[in-house]
């Protein structure tokens, strides 16, 4: 069998399944849900050991550690991801929610119902619980779910989506409304991206480069983000001891991820303050400064900040720092080089953070809290399918709702149009 009639095949199959989930009942889908979960922790040794596969692999290799920090399933981990299909499991059922209802003159009820997508298509990259939580976000949004896994996570994929395949079989559903395409290589991706017909939506999850090349080659709608080049701004009045917590939340907890701080932005009259001993804490914990002139002022030894690095997302212990004039020079910052992704001000100024929630056109925007904060399971839905930075459709954490569209309903008792 040729590598195009496999992809249709999957295809064609993934299409079928969601006709049947899509009238499985809020009971049936959690059945299955939690019967996921309990095989995850059951399988915990199997999955664990075949993790340890990939990671070797990807040590061998040389992979950097922070790609491998996003590779490793520990026991912890796995314990995590059945946690995650729980948590699911006990969230509301979106689809035949009634959205709006409405009588018309003529006596017509006109509503609209939220209804699953039908086939979504997931790519991605080394994390292997992303696996799990899209498959169970899309079981219990009624849709059935293409994965395509990074090569480096094949075989912590592989063991994963085998355990959910077998807990649809025994709950009676289809398994084809979870399928893996496992074959390596650019060509099974573009192949996946031609399935217009049978596939409703493609989210790609993982480095900008990733998400281009399947923007570039789908023929189905894609929800994206690019970059998650994210800020934090300390505002002139603010309590500089939060700040400190936030901002090394933001930088040091897990620096790899999409809504980590990749820039500082600091008010020029607490700068003098803050910054110095913020930047030596940060120093020693492995953090690279590149700061503005007026950083490099402040404390010898800063590396300068070019603007490419204004324009960066390090993914990496590296970190942009920059002394601003005031509020609307943050505001300018954010808005000429952030990516609409998440956008933190740090004030006890009740005006300027009304202001920043205001002006700042992110996907996702705080204040007082770090920008890790931006999470589906932090925000309620369980997990997330990725952080849209798009305006169309979905934004921000994509969870249950933002994996349904809707229908018009009408009823009637005998209109006709005159």
């Amino acid at each position: 069998m040729s590598l195009q009639t496999e992809i249709r095949k999957m295809a064609v199959s993934a299409k079928e399944a969601s006709k049947e989930l899509a009238i499985t009942s809020t009971e049936a889908k959690n059945r299955v849900l939690l019967r996921m979960a309990k095989e995850l922790r059951k399988r915990l040794s199997f999955l664990v050991r075949e993790n340890k596969k990939d990671v070797a692999a990807a040590s061998r290799s040389g992979k950097s550690k922070a790609f491998i920090d996003r590779l490793i399933l520990s026991d912890k981990g796995v314990r995590g991801m059945a946690e995650s299909v729980e948590t699911i499991a006990r969230l509301n059922d979106p689809v035949g929610e009634v959205i709006q209802m409405s009588r018309r003159p003529n006596g017509l009820l006109i509503g609209k119902v939220r209804v699953p997508l039908g086939v979504i298509a997931i790519v991605y990259e080394s994390r292997p619980n992303v696996t799990s939580d899209t498959a169970a976000l899309c079981l219990k949004s009624g849709n059935a779910v293409v994965l395509r896994g990074g090569s480096d996570a094949l075989a912590s994929n592989r063991a994963i989506v085998s355990i959910l395949r077998q807990s649809l079989r025994d709950e009676g559903l289809s398994p084809d409304a979870v399928t893996l395409v496992s074959q390596r290589g650019h060509e099974a991706v573009r192949l996946l991206l031609r399935q217009n017909d049978l596939i409703n939506l493609v989210i790609p999850r993982g480095g900008e480069a990733l998400i281009r090349e399947v923007e570039k080659f789908s023929k189905i709608p894609v929800i994206k983000h690019y970059k998650g080049i994210c800020h934090v701004y300390v505002d002139e009045v603010c309590d500089l001891n939060m700040a400190e917590r936030i901002v090394m939340n933001a930088k040091v907890q897990r620096p790899a991820t999409c809504n980590a701080m990749e820039t500082l932005l600091v008010h020029e009259d607490v700068a003098p303050r803050f910054l110095p001993p913020m930047i030596r804490k940060l120093q020693k914990k492995g953090v690279e400064i590149r700061g503005c002139e007026k950083t490099s002022r402040l404390l010898k030894g800063i590396r300068r900040a070019t603007e490419r690095d204004w324009r960066t997302e390090y993914l990496d212990l590296i970190l942009s720092v920059r002394v601003v004039k005031d509020l609307s020079q943050a505001i300018q910052h954010i808005t000429e080089y952030g990516s609409m992704h998440t956008d933190t001000i740090v004030t006890e100024n009740h005006e300027h953070a009304m202001r920043f929630l205001r002006e700042v056109d992110s996907a996702c925007v705080f204040v007082n809290a770090s920008t890790r904060m931006n999470d589906g399971g932090v925000f309620g839905m369980g997990a997330e399918v990725g952080i849209s930075t798009d305006k169309l459709h979905a934004r921000g954490p994509m969870g249950l709702t933002e994996l349904t569209s809707y229908k018009f309903i009408g009823l009637g008792d005998g209109q006709i149009r005159k």
